[in-house]
């Protein structure tokens, strides 16, 4: 059979790294990526793109655990690259705390990250409101440099993009062999998910150069990450909020919060206000299915849901994703064969 055709849905980090590892999964294929928005409107552009995972109660540790890895691994090897500067990847140490000690003491990720600890007592004077503390060093993706990036290396793989608003998986069944859906939040309307649910993300993006280390509470309601350039700081996490307009009160509450971790920021300049919708659901959707209507089907590969933790597994669940596209094509070319018999 001729070179399958296959669509990629979405260009965020999920969609944009999917399909990388398509590209390398299967170089046969003829890859596109179709999108309504590239960077910088996507929700990936707001994220903070810290590897610091949240956990998925539907999905089973050690998967999380292995997906972790694989990203942490494969961005490690460019964050230690010539590369490391154009895609935005480096390495940042800091400190997470806790006004109460953990049930974990140890989270499933300890020994990926670097050099985890726990912090020692005068460390913790840092923050006296926290009696408990962890120290590591992980990595970070500062976007959009990291999606253009991503997208730099589709483009010279020979990887089309379009800018499309596609309102139907069957719209692209007479173009494509193969469809792999990574549209988030978008997943809600596309095929219905109703376990897909919003958690609506305040951040407030701010010129603070001398912050360095990464600060963030155990509950995950406030941090602070520093960027290249920027540092973000959060922020909210609200279930079922479809808003994507700031809202004052909740800036000036993050803005209060992250300086009573780091008092420093009180004299921050250049803020500006970014607002997401995080696509939750209880485990990430990294599944094949087969869609048939009228006799025709339609093969295809969904890859999203992943709520707060993108940044944290998408070189898993897309290394993932591309697994399931091979096995996609390896049944296309077996009844292509037999068809021909």
């Amino acid at each position: 059979m001729a070179a399958p055709k296959v669509a990629v849905i979405g260009a965020g980090v999920i969609g944009l790294s999917t399909a990388l590892c398509i590209v390398e999964t299967c170089p046969s294929c003829s890859l596109t990526v179709l999108s309504d928005q590239f960077s910088p409107n996507t929700t990936s552009d707001i994220a903070a793109g810290i590897l610091i995972p949240h956990t998925y109660p539907g999905t089973p540790i050690h998967v999380q655990k292995q997906w972790f890895k694989e990203t942490f691994t494969d961005l490690f090897a460019i964050s230690n690259s010539a590369e490391a500067s154009e895609a935005g990847v480096h390495l940042i140490s800091g400190w997470q705390v806790f006004k109460n000690t953990p049930k974990e003491e140890l989270p499933f990720w300890s020994d990926v990250v670097l050099g985890f600890r726990l912090m020692s007592e005068a460390e913790l004077q840092k923050f006296p409101q926290h009696r408990f503390g962890q120290a590591f060093t992980t990595l970070k993706c500062d976007c959009p440099p990291y999606l253009l990036w991503l997208e730099k290396r589709l483009k010279a793989a020979g990887v089309q993009m379009h800018t499309r608003k596609v309102a139907d998986l069957w719209e692209l069944q007479s173009e494509y062999n193969i469809v792999v859906n990574c549209t988030g939040i978008g997943a809600h309307q596309l095929v219905g998910d109703e376990k897909l649910f919003p958690v609506r993300g305040q951040v407030l993006k701010v010129h603070a150069p001398w912050v360095k280390n990464f600060i963030r509470d155990g509950d995950g309601s406030t941090y602070i990450y520093p960027g290249i350039h920027r540092v973000t700081l959060g922020g909210t996490r609200e279930m079922e909020n479809w808003s994507l307009s700031p809202d004052p009160g909740t800036t000036k509450d993050i803005f209060d919060r992250c300086c009573s971790l780091e008092p420093s920021l009180q004299v921050a300049q250049d803020i500006t206000v970014k607002v997401g919708l995080r696509p939750s659901r209880q485990c990430v959707r990294v599944q094949r299915e087969v869609l048939s209507q009228g006799g025709v089907k339609l093969l295809v590969v969904h890859n999203y849901g992943h709520g707060a933790g993108g940044f944290s597994m998408h070189r898993g669940t897309a290394k993932e994703a591309a697994r399931l596209v091979r096995d996609c094509i390896a049944a296309l070319q077996a009844s292509s064969s037999r068809a021909k018999l």
